[in-house]
């Protein structure tokens, strides 16, 4: 029987597991036991995360703790973790802002930090329970403070303009630019429209296969955070994007297209599944062109179509499950600024009295 090959998400969970494997065999061995327990409730990607983390803080231990001069980060055992006090999880927050590291120079924002502290607060949390640690010293710190970032988004104008401006890009360019931009251009239009149509994650986005659209229904199946899969629907400005792509260039695409990769919706130049990198340079590039006051990313036009279908619904809970938030709080959170200027204009809107 035929070896099959592995969906994009298969794939990637397995590059992820095996990276995983590579970084716990630097680390000291109960670390596995660790990522055992939570393996449940994390995606490979998320524990291939904690384990970065966890390195760095190893490697911060065997810095600055004079304890551990003489030790590798193997030999680092659960009994010196129990030595440690707050203070020494209070300074290695501090270590956080700049570090050097085998990579060069690291610099962590408190948003960084917080997510670094978080993961040792799990990861100590895990051998508290277990009756290995006696005590949790990370919850004995204050998370650094956040400051909250106001949402960058395109205005209904400036979505125009972007798309207006790329469908006719050709016009401002000469030789070698215009052929390669005519080379992607159609593929470049649908991207952009899926994502300020359907609110996509660019992750989301290219693992799409295209066996995942649904022209019936106009609808397009994909697998959220977590590999659980989920529905979106898209207008009719999505399906004509999506459809001059689909039967125009990428029919001649597909069938050069590199072994493994031939059921991939969106394709490179080089004639494989376009990566996520590739994806946000295309984003930022025509941003960059047409919208320069805004740096706009992936991530900035999934928050323009969030914001849309807000203004346009007032309905919070429909806004977080068609982007995929498991907890409400979070879509709250980011567009309670609209919340408030919808208030306000409510506060204009009732007249007492006439105007006399």
């Amino acid at each position: 029987m035929p070896k099959r090959n592995l969906t994009y998400h298969e794939q990637k969970e397995a590059d992820y597991t095996l990276q995983l494997r590579q970084l716990l065999s630097e680390m000291p061995p109960y670390a596995k036991d660790y990522f055992r327990a939570v393996e449940q409730k994390t995606s490979a990607k998320t524990r291939v995360s904690y384990a970065y983390d966890l390195q760095v803080f190893f490697h911060f231990l065997l810095e600055v703790n004079p304890t551990l001069f003489d030790k590798s980060m193997k030999e680092i055992s659960l009994k010196d973790i129990d030595m440690l006090a707050s203070n020494d999880i209070e300074e290695y927050q501090e270590y956080l802002k700049y570090y050097e590291a085998e990579n060069g120079e690291q610099k962590n924002g408190a948003s960084s930090i917080a997510r670094k502290i978080s993961s040792l607060r799990s990861f100590f949390d895990y051998f508290y329970k277990k009756e290995i640690l006696t005590k949790n010293v990370a919850m004995q710190v204050d998370m650094p403070k956040q400051h909250e970032k106001a949402i960058i988004r395109l205005e209904p104008d400036e979505v125009a303009i972007m798309l207006d401006n790329i469908e006719n890009y050709e016009k401002q360019l000469t030789g070698k630019k215009k052929d390669f931009f005519l080379k992607t251009k159609i593929r470049d239009i649908a991207i952009i429209t899926l994502f300020l149509g359907t609110g996509i994650r660019v992750s989301e986005c290219v693992g799409l296969d295209i066996t995942d659209v649904n022209f019936r229904e106009n609808s397009i199946r994909i697998i959220r955070k977590g590999g659980k899969e989920s529905i979106l629907y898209f207008g009719t400005e999505v399906e004509k994007a999506l459809l001059d792509y689909i039967e125009g260039p990428r029919v001649m695409v597909a069938m050069q297209a590199v072994s493994g990769d031939e059921n991939a919706l969106f394709f490179s130049l080089q004639k494989k599944r376009i990566s996520v990198h590739a994806v946000e340079n295309l984003v930022e590039k025509y941003a960059k062109e047409f919208v320069p006051q805004k740096k706009i990313t992936p991530h900035k036009l999934r928050s323009t179509f969030g914001t849309s279908l807000y203004q346009e619904t007032g309905d919070i809970y429909l806004v977080a499950d068609v982007l995929g938030h498991s907890d409400v709080g979070t879509t709250k959170k980011h567009y309670a600024a609209i919340e408030d200027q919808n208030r306000r204009r409510a506060a204009s809107a009732i007249k007492l009295r006439e105007k006399r």
